[in-house]
């Protein structure tokens, strides 16, 4: 009989299952959407349901469809073409939601079989009363070519829900379901904040084969959004403890550095080969190096070219993973790897590395993201990621995160989602003369806002009425208002207020201004010799018999009178101008005399009395002896 693994393997396998898998005692979050059933009358309502950690979730979006539940092959573990059957929807037709019971195969096998039968989306009934699990993709079945091909969105529900909607559609009722991924991910500003828990191993199989080939692909979108402050991007990596009593091992050496307190599994899980656990530790703690000290700079999206690079460069098979091949590639993105060796620090001395606990820290649930136990593991705004590791899934879930009208031009491509405002304009308010409209794109959908177009804003409901609004209004297609052109003038209603008919005419100002005929109304040029003449927008006045017309008196009278009334005025001003300047140089020759007299006067009394001065007081003083 075989002896039993030591006590210390048994930790490292225990610990490696942790790292592997969600079977564990930490704080496991179960993601959820939400899932509405608006027919028949008897379930109309919410329920939750659990996202699965495999396929294509519809985060930011809803999806529309029938629940049917098979009569044969109701745990899905065998393909529907076996029984004849397909779930694909008609022309015309809902798609379908295939229901099935938990049981028998593996999660993603249920869901492989659906997606083939033609199911938009699989629901899977729970078996048991408990609280909703997470469905997970097993590592044995990670070999498995079809799971990166499973592309439906996937959902655990309740057994009481289960049960109900079975009975209801055995029952010859139809069941219409909304799922709704909209707030399965926070979204409270322009900006979304994720995290990629990853590791730098390649040799763990399929796992370690679909990290880096996501990073790989999603590192130019990645990047994109990081230069543009879209994202605030972060790596971590996670490792685990040596029991104390273990660190002098031989198994604990080889796996951990600083004396058991950062450990990793050995990557090819033989200890007497290849590259050991404290390897895998050393380049992930390098790689968190890099991304600080390329942060530092104010380039952390170098991240991404450094892990790809390295991928690439560096591999265990090619026994290339070393610190010379990681300097190498330091070196060709311009970082300083004085630096990062810096960060990394003395792996064999007995204390502490700041940067591997901060990442042991940060493995711990905070708030609404539980503990951080499978690899790899994308949180976004603080929410565990579940679905297909996959670029367009991500870059989806992404965008889901961003406040609606706010995301960047990536997220409204054709590729990611669908441009509601090109049917019918969304269902919003257009100006199709000057090609204004108030329907706003967004990965969610569109918004009826009303826009701000050259500097101008437009205020409204959005969806039957926007105007332009300010000084800058009549700017844009005149503010909205009535605008016509005759024989070389033009009249506008639109003022800074809103339209106003202009003087000369009257109307609504917007549809229509029409011209005052002053003549007809008697408004103007009405005096006894007044001859009036309707013009657009005006009115001519001439006079007869040589009469001058005075339009500020609506009156006529004769020139040469006018012409008299004018030499009259002319004398009157300069007559009056005259005046005023005698009286002036009146004034100014008595005010100069009498100041000359009084100078004169001061002057005479200093050497003679005056008739009319009394005796002029001495100012002697008596100096007595």
């Amino acid at each position: 009989m075989a002896s039993p693994p030591p006590p210390l393997l048994l930790t490292l396998v225990w610990a490696a299952a942790l790292l592997w898998c969600g079977g564990c005692d930490a704080r496991f979050v179960v993601e959820k959407n939400s899932l509405r059933v608006t027919a028949p009358e008897a379930l109309k309502g919410a329920y939750e349901c659990a996202i699965g950690n495999f396929g294509v979730p519809q985060y930011g979006g809803t999806m529309v469809g029938v629940v049917a539940y098979p009569k044969a092959n109701r745990k899905a573990c065998k393909g529907f073409d076996d029984f004849d059957v397909s779930f694909k929807a008609r022309p015309g037709a809902l798609p379908t939601f295939l229901l099935v019971d938990r049981g028998d195969c593996y999660f993603t096998k249920k869901a492989w079989n659906a997606q083939n039968a033609g199911a938009a989306a699989i629901l899977v009934a729970d078996d048991r009363d408990e609280p909703l699990i997470t469905m997970d993709t097993p590592e044995e079945s990670g070999r498995v070519e079809y799971l990166e091909n499973i592309t439906i969105p996937s959902a655990l529900i309740s057994k009481s829900f289960g049960d109900r909607l079975k009975k209801t559609i055995d029952n010859g009722e139809m069941v219409n379901v909304n799922l709704d991924w909209r707030e399965s991910l926070p979204h409270p500003d322009e900006r979304v904040e994720y995290e990629f828990w990853t590791n730098s191993n390649d040799e763990c199989g399929p796992k370690c084969d679909s990290q880096i080939d996501f990073v790989k692909s999603f590192k130019g979108a990645a990047q994109i959004l990081e230069k543009k402050g879209y994202t605030q991007f972060t790596p971590h990596y996670i490792t685990w403890y040596c029991p104390e009593a273990y660190t002098l091992s031989k198994q604990c050496k080889s796996q951990c550095i600083n004396h058991g307190r950062y450990c990793a599994p050995d990557p090819e899980q033989d200890f007497s080969k290849g590259y050991d656990g404290k390897d895998v530790v050393v380049q992930n703690l390098r790689q968190v190096c890099v991304y600080k000290v390329a942060k530092e700079s104010k380039k952390p999206w170098l991240w991404w070219d450094y892990v790809t690079d390295f991928a690439v460069r560096c591999p265990m098979k090619e026994m290339k993973y070393t610190k010379e091949c990681a300097d190498a590639v330091i070196t060709s993105l311009g970082l300083d790897h004085k630096a990062i060796d810096k960060c990394i620090g003395d792996p064999d001395a007995d204390e502490e590395n700041p940067v591997l606990k901060a990442e042991q820290d940060a493995q711990i649930g905070k708030g609404s993201r539980g503990d951080v136990t499978i690899l790899p593991t994308l949180v976004i705004n603080n929410r565990q990621y579940r679905g297909k590791l996959d670029k367009g899934a991500v870059l989806k879930a992404l965008c889901a995160g961003f406040r609606e009208t706010t995301e960047p031009a990536v997220c409204l491509s054709e590729d990611i989602q669908t441009n509601e405002c090109l049917e019918n304009n969304g269902g919003c308010w257009q100006d199709k003369a000057a090609n204004i409209t108030a329907c706003k794109d967004t990965f969610r959908g569109k918004v009826c806002e009303c826009p701000v177009v050259k500097g101008v804003k437009f205020v409204g409901d959005g969806y039957t009425h926007c105007e332009a609004s300010g000084a800058g209004r009549c700017e844009i297609n005149n503010g909205g208002c009535w605008k016509e052109t005759m024989n070389g003038r033009t009249y506008s209603a639109c003022t800074a207020d809103g339209c106003k008919c202009p003087d000369g005419f009257k109307g609504d100002g917007i549809h229509k201004c029409e011209d005052i005929d002053e003549c007809k109304e008697r408004t103007a040029c009405q005096c006894k010799e007044c001859n009036c003449k309707n013009t657009w927008g005006s009115y001519e006045c001439g006079c007869s018999g040589g009469l001058l017309y005075m339009k500020e008196h609506d009156t006529c009278i004769s020139k040469s009178a006018a012409a008299q009334v004018g030499w009259n005025f002319l004398w009157v001003v300069f007559f009056g101008l005259a005046a005023v300047g005698i009286a002036a140089y009146a004034v100014y020759k008595y005010r100069i005399r009498r100041y000359m007299d009084s100078e004169i006067r001061a002057i005479m009394a200093q050497y003679m009395p005056l008739e009319n001065q009394g005796e002029i007081p001495s100012n002697s003083h008596h100096i007595e002896m």
